[in-house]
């Protein structure tokens, strides 16, 4: 193999990919597709799982100051009112009249539709709300309706007077939570990036007032460095702080966290200080004291709230094309070849261990069903016994699996070991099979 600059790879390549390998499909195909919304293949949901599992593990089971959550998606309608959504959640929308496509007017560049090149076409902005409505109960009128909660934050903050009941929580402390929600979007695109239904990974972390901007830079290194563990190369990583204009308006500072893609950098997290915006809406609209008893003060108040927001699709999507590897091998024959590999790390990788028979063989079957009976009680893997050894090691490589391990002939007929090849430098090392869920671990779970 031979030592090579990282080369980006192209949005049409990752698409290409996922389909054929079974990361992500185009949802409802067959009839022709919904625009934007997407279904997770196999492997696609492998990842998403992990990616999700890897968050949670970090963010609640490895902090004494996090608890989870699972709220419902249908809310009250009055919490939208209260947080701002049902008035404020709009993006500017213009129609082409040439051709009547439809843009964020924000997102345009110069006066030319992108579509059928008309310019000077476009009709003046007008708001466009982003939530989607529907109507509870069995006749659709105005007092049933109700929205699919277009971010899952707003039902941490109406719960937060039932967790610090519940657990006793004193400040500093979070509320974690990972869910769907659903957004509208007037231009979705860049495949799984921007959608209209999606997933967040979400926390909500209650700080006395005065404290919050040093609990803010404590978040955004943390959030940074959780990226970077999990193997995201940091050039294509970065902090951006937004301007006083772009503020939401329940913010009183926020960055991003930002990955460079192919067409430029983009959102995977923002980490905002929201201040106890949310907390006194909710009270206001509600009625409900939600003040939190500080015992050493003495004292009531509403805290400050830091809140580290993420998209699992997102995130998901950057961790596949920074992955995404092609390299140049000399094949035993001395010819070169370009092989595909997806250098996930090990906590992310959809299939941590295949189990591959040299061949397809009455002798080599039983003791490789053997082996994948054993290995699988602990890691999701596969068994392939389809086509050349050389093949199916190609097969693993493209869809990111760290080991694979060889059952051959010797195995069963002199020294019961196997064989495991490492999917970044293809190096092979022989274990005997009693030492080999203890080897994949120290590999696996380092």
């Amino acid at each position: 193999m031979t030592d090579q600059p990282a080369k980006r790879v192209d949005l049409e390549t990752i698409v290409s990919l996922s389909k054929r390998r079974g990361f992500v499909f185009q949802s409802s195909e067959i009839y022709g597709g919904t625009g934007s919304v997407w279904d997770y293949g196999p492997l696609g949901v492998e990842l998403k799982r992990n990616v999700k599992d890897a968050w949670w593990r970090s963010n609640v089971w490895q902090r004494d100051d996090m608890v989870g959550l699972d709220a419902a998606i249908l809310m009250h309608p009055q919490v939208w009112v209260a947080s701002g959504h049902a008035e404020g959640f709009t993006d500017p929308l213009v129609e082409c009249r040439n051709c009547n496509s439809r843009f964020r007017a924000d997102h345009l560049e110069g006066d030319e539709c992108s579509t059928c090149g008309a310019k000077g076409s476009f009709t003046e902005p007008r708001t466009f709300n982003l939530m989607f409505k529907t109507f509870m109960g069995p006749v659709e009128e105005s007092a049933n309706q109700v929205w699919l909660r277009p971010e899952t934050a707003q039902g941490i903050f109406v719960n937060f007077e039932n967790v610090v009941t519940a657990t006793r929580r004193k400040l500093p402390f979070g509320i974690a939570q990972v869910g769907k929600a659903f957004r509208n979007e007037i231009t979705p695109g860049n495949f799984v990036f921007r959608t209209r239904e999606f997933e967040q990974m979400e926390i909500e972390y209650f700080v006395k007032p005065g404290t919050d901007e040093e609990h803010h830079e404590q978040w955004l290194n943390a959030r940074l460095q959780w990226y970077k563990d999990l193997g995201m190369n940091p050039d294509r990583l970065r902090l951006r702080r937004h301007d006083p204009d772009e503020l939401a308006h329940y913010a009183k500072d926020t960055w991003d966290i930002e990955y460079e893609f192919p067409w430029g950098w983009g959102e995977l997290e923002g980490i905002a200080n929201r201040a106890d915006f949310d907390l006194k809406q909710h009270q206001e609209h509600s009625g409900r004291d939600l003040t939190y008893y500080d015992q050493e003060e003495d004292k009531h108040y509403l805290p400050y709230v830091i809140e580290p927001s993420g998209g699992v699709d997102r995130a998901s999507l950057a961790f596949l094309m920074d992955a995404y590897t092609e390299e140049t091998v000399t094949t035993a024959s001395g010819a070169e070849e370009t092989r595909v590999v997806i250098k996930f790390h090990p906590t992310l990788a959809p299939i941590k261990v295949a189990i591959l028979p040299l061949s397809r063989n009455a002798k080599l079957t039983p003791k490789a069903k053997e082996v994948h009976e054993l290995v699988r009680r602990r890691w999701a893997t596969q068994y392939d016994d389809t086509q050349s050894i050389g093949r199916r090691y190609r097969r693993q490589d493209e869809i990111g699996t760290p080991l694979c391990v060889t059952v051959d002939f010797e195995t069963v007929e002199q020294d019961n070991a196997v064989t495991i090849r490492d999917r970044d430098s293809m190096t092979q090392v022989r274990v005997p099979i009693s030492e080999l869920v203890a080897t994949l671990a120290e590999r696996l779970e380092a």
